[in-house]
């Protein structure tokens, strides 16, 4: 049977100060669907993508334990079993073993897609009819593992890219054999990639056959499969927490594209596909990524908050306003004469740093206070 786990356990330091232990940027409730006047989270359009595409009782959410209570009351049709709480994240590899483990247990056939929870991806059509297609293909062969391609707008170096093969004899042109993987290349040799027209992005999604996940555990992260069995064996017991407490906190990191995907790239007893996905694909992962999402005025501006914001003379900068519940107009921005400006305000702590400076958040949360982490 078809599953879908959305991954939603990373921290998001790169939008700090919004972004936080307590409430990280999959949470926030800061993104406006086209139309809507309502602001909500990118798990929130991440789950919504999910409509039509596997039925309800079978759409899963791995997360951090300590996110269950914020999650089950935006979503409230993700509760008891339909969230994977990780007791500490132990990166990706780990939390697709840990769907492959639980799904597998109650399941023998399901395939399952890995989903992402902090990329805004349109239209929603474009995007199930691809994972339908993923879906089929492993359906078809259960050693398939299934990736998929952006098809890129520009030479992007902050992406890893997916390089085509041969179509894929008896689906839809969209199938192809992955030929190659390629971490963060330099400008340079992205723009080669682009004119060739053979790599798209990689988009971080996946389907795979449980039983295959878990094989491929067994054979390049031992450790991991061995603990994630135990966790699986506890599942339907009383030992339940205590077992995924005690073990999965010792499961080695390491993601699933180093874990599985690149070793699997060399291994004769599995093949490794790729669907393209021609849409618009934002990964929201830092202000420069957001600021995407908001209209510019004449002058390049965007702005959004609930605060003012006064701009003289200025262009091409982003400002974020939080506001204080006791303050009715919230807290008021001014620049004057700044150009490609970041200032994004919290009820706590105000970020200003030029656009192009953006990656180097993570220098200023390392050093800001344990409370505003």
């Amino acid at each position: 049977m078809r599953h879908a786990m959305i991954m939603a356990g990373g921290t998001g330091t790169r939008l700090w100060p919004m972004s936080r232990k307590a409430l990280p940027k999959q949470l926030i409730p800061f993104v406006f669907p086209e139309g809507s006047k309502t602001p909500c989270s990118l798990l929130e359009l991440a789950a919504a993508r999910l409509e039509g595409l596997v039925p309800p009782q079978r759409r899963t959410i791995c997360t951090g334990e300590r996110y269950r209570a914020v999650i089950e009351q935006a979503l409230p049709d993700f509760a008891g079993d339909r969230i994977l709480g990780e007791p500490e994240g132990r990166d990706t590899i780990n939390a697709v073993g840990f769907g492959a483990a639980v799904f597998g247990k109650h399941d023998p056939d399901a395939v399952f897609a890995v989903l992402t929870a902090d990329h805004i991806i349109e239209p929603d059509s474009v995007f199930r009819e691809a994972m339908d297609l993923g879906f089929q293909l492993v359906e078809a062969d259960p050693r398939r593992l299934v990736t998929f391609a952006i098809k890129p707008t520009h030479p992007a170096t902050g992406y890893g890219y997916v390089q085509r093969g041969d179509p894929i004899e008896g689906f839809d042109s969209r199938a192809f054999a992955v030929r190659e993987f390629k971490e963060k290349p330099d400008l340079d040799i992205a723009t080669r990639y682009i004119q060739s027209g053979d790599y798209g992005w990689n988009s971080g999604m996946f389907i795979f056959h449980a039983r295959t996940i878990m094989d491929l555990l067994a054979t390049y992260a031992p450790v991991s499969h061995a603990g994630l069995t135990k966790i699986a064996d506890a599942w339907d017991t009383d030992a339940r927490i205590k077992t995924l407490n005690d073990i999965y906190p010792t499961l080695p990191k390491t993601s699933v594209d180093y874990g599985i995907m690149e070793p699997a790239s060399r291994d004769d007893s599995v093949t490794i596909c790729g669907v393209d996905m021609d849409l618009n694909w934002l990964d929201v992962g830092s202000w420069p990524a957001y600021a995407e999402t908001i209209a510019p005025d004449e002058s390049g501006n965007r702005v959004r908050g609930s605060g003012d914001t006064v701009l003289v003379d200025s262009t091409n900068n982003l400002v974020i306003t939080g506001g204080t519940a006791s303050d009715k107009h919230g807290h008021t921005i001014a620049l004057v004469g700044c150009e490609g400006l970041i200032v994004v305000q919290t009820d706590d702590a105000t970020l200003i740093m030029p656009a192009d400076r953006a990656q180097d958040v993570k220098k200023a949360h390392e050093r800001v206070r344990e409370d505003l982490k």
